[in-house]
């Protein structure tokens, strides 16, 4: 990376061989072969009023895909999937399953073993992607266009379900890859062999779907444009900005979590890419234990992931703080940074200040201070949403709390535009929350297009 000169003695490439690297980027969770599936899908009690049905932000109807697989039908069970959540393959991969369908599964509560859900949720798309067919079929055209801004999961979702009901839709992104956060941002060994860019291909084959990359709004593309050329508007643009932090933060050996994770999947050889002997992060949510364990994987003596409250409020959940103290992350706990250490401007350390909560439940700092060595330093504390581009003739888009406002039909404030995923108010750093937002945006956008097909044909 740019601000990690080669020459420093720390910071280097190659420090494990290839077969060790090969070893600690694998598939995390190996997929089911067909007799391990229909074991645990026996383990399912097909619930009526399933709670881990409810507990799906996409709504998965789980007891059927489960029935399916049981019955020997992993087609016709990722066609459930796929029906709810398009990019179910990947979902299967990411989700915090721990504290969605699989924490309210009745063999959960009951015996503390839930129904591997996610890992059936894998076995079923998989068996259909390596089909290479596709699911559904694009309805008849409807002469309607609509622009979709951001390839992400959000994005993704709502020109599926465009594209099948007839509409024209064109993509627009920034990057050079469709994809957005399963490509950009997801740990690699969580999404391996290309996989974020494979179901981008089985999504497109539905049909009707034109991508263009290297476009980012505000630069090459403009919303009042679009509003005039398309019929309709939708946002998926994530959270580009990242949040300051504290003094130092300049060094060479400090850097964004975010972008070294984008870099790391995007390098063809991981041998290359430079990475610390002492490595702190610091955050507490899953971007913190992805770059954290990548660290680690890389070759990384020591990986310390610092968080300023206890383990309890990490939004990493307890299964990924297990997963990345098994591989050897220490995590401590009550910590928050104060400022960089520099030695000819490159890292050297990091002082902390220990915290509590006191009887108010705010969190407050001790005065003690603790100084933890580092010769590179990732910031995993989250990112912001920048509004460029989002302003249009007829006003701006209006912000909720600095991210775009929308309503339960993830209609914003300017007609003809929607928008979903973690650029608006209420959206959750979650690839299946995006993915419903998409979802729900096509929804009301095809009826507002066909209610104005109605008018006019009148």
């Amino acid at each position: 990376m740019s601000d990690m000169p080669a020459s420093h003695p720390d910071v280097r490439g190659g420090r494990l061989a290839p077969e060790e690297l090969e070893a600690n980027f694998a598939d995390l969770h190996p997929a089911l072969e067909a007799h391990e599936a229909l074991v645990e899908a026996d383990r399912c009690y097909f619930c009526y009023d399933a709670p881990c049905m409810q507990a799906c932000p996409t709504s998965i109807d789980i007891p059927l895909f489960i029935r399916e697989i049981q019955t020997g039908n992993p087609i016709g069970a990722a066609k459930t999937i796929l029906s709810s959540n398009i990019l179910g393959g990947m979902c299967a991969r990411v989700c915090p399953t721990e504290t969605l369908c699989e924490e309210v599964c009745v063999r959960e509560v009951a015996e503390g073993k839930p129904v591997k859900i996610g890992m059936l949720q894998r076995y079923a798309t998989d068996a259909l992607m390596e089909t290479g067919e596709h699911p559904f079929r694009r309805s008849p055209a409807t002469g309607r266009t609509i622009a979709v801004v951001g390839a992400g999961p959000a994005g993704l979702s709502c020109t599926h379900r465009l594209a099948m009901k007839g509409h024209d839709v064109t993509i627009f992104d920034a990057r050079e890859k469709p994809g957005g956060l399963n490509e950009y941002g997801i740990a690699a060994y969580k999404a391996t062999d290309d996989f974020a860019q494979a179901e981008v291909e089985f999504l497109l084959k539905i049909g009707g779907i034109t991508v263009e990359t290297g476009k980012a709004l505000g630069r090459d593309i403009h919303l009042s444009d679009l509003r005039n050329d398309f019929d309709a508007v939708f946002l998926g643009l994530g959270l580009g900005g990242v949040n300051a932090l504290f003094d130092g933060e300049d060094a060479s050996g400090s850097h964004d979590a975010v972008a070294w994770i984008a870099d790391l999947r995007q390098t063809a050889e991981l041998s290359a890419l430079p990475v610390g002997r002492r490595v702190v992060v610091i955050g507490g949510g899953m971007t913190a234990i992805d770059a954290a364990v990548q660290a680690k994987a890389l070759g990384a003596e020591e990986v310390t992931l610092a968080y300023r409250r206890g383990r309890e409020a990490m939004n990493a959940s307890a299964y990924e703080q297990e997963v990345a103290a098994t591989r050897g992350v220490h995590i401590r706990c009550n910590l928050q940074p104060a400022r960089i250490l520099a030695e000819n401007g490159h890292v050297v350390g990091i002082v902390f200040e220990r915290t509590k909560v006191g009887s108010d439940g705010r969190l407050a700092g001790t005065g003690e201070t603790v100084t933890i060595e580092a010769d590179q330093v990732f910031k995993a504390i989250g990112q912001n949403f920048l509004p460029d581009g989002t302003q249009a003739e007829g006003g701006d888009i209006a912000l909720d709390r600095g991210r775009i406002q929308v309503d339960a039909a993830r209609r914003t404030s300017l007609p003809g535009v929607w928008a979903g995923g973690d650029c608006i108010a209420d959206g959750e750093d979650l690839t299946v929350v995006a993915v419903e937002d998409g979802k729900i945006a096509a929804e009301d956008i095809h009826a507002a297009l066909m209610a104005q097909a109605k008018v006019a044909a009148e």
